[in-house]
């Protein structure tokens, strides 16, 4: 492994600086392998955050419905608490377990409203993706590489070969329209 990593230091070293690529007249380094942020392009892009803005709405929305479940649930589970002293041992069990069943059957409500938000960005995240590839492609063949690998997946490379900015420039510029489409009406 030691060997590898200093072959690839090596191979990166080599490569030309940012500064040497300008004074050539270059864009990008020619490279058959290309990296890309995917997160960034989803969360730094306007469309990707276009997608993201409604499902971010509800998920501040179901926080704050459960701070307030949990706000009603503590002050009826004081309320129980006190009237403890004052009844029969049977009749605050049943008391306690009604309690009980209903705690649990919210927070197995709640939580299917928060699976729910998860596939919903699941699915927007796919959708965004699957819109995107065109231009990913485009970048590829205009860079004549043969694949893109995620930055994440990358132990070393020559920052140059990361064409995550080049990519959101371009889906912003081509999807721009449709992010604002995405976005529902300030309210």
């Amino acid at each position: 492994m030691p060997r590898l990593c200093a072959v690839l230091f090596l191979a990166v070293a080599l490569l030309p600086a940012p500064a040497a690529l300008a004074q050539q007249g270059a864009q990008a380094v020619a490279s058959p392998i290309l990296t890309v942020d995917q997160e960034r392009l989803f969360t730094g892009s306007a469309y990707g955050r276009a997608l993201l803005d409604e499902i971010n709405r509800e998920s501040t929305a179901l926080a704050a419905e459960n701070r307030e479940i949990e706000a009603k649930l503590v002050e009826e589970e004081r309320d129980l608490t006190e009237k403890r002293a004052e009844m029969a041992p049977d009749a605050f069990r049943d008391l306690a377990e009604a309690f009980d069943s209903k705690v649990v059957t919210i927070r197995r409500e709640q939580d299917e409203k928060a699976r729910a938000l998860s596939q919903k960005r699941d699915a927007a995240q796919q959708r965004f993706y699957r819109e995107i590839a065109p231009i990913l492609t485009e970048i590829v063949r205009e860079r004549r590489a043969v694949a893109v690998l995620e930055t994440r997946a990358v132990v070393l490379s020559a920052d140059q070969i990361d064409i995550t900015d080049a990519a959101i420039a371009r889906i912003d510029t081509r999807l721009a329209p449709e992010a604002e489409k995405e976005a529902p009406a300030a309210e």
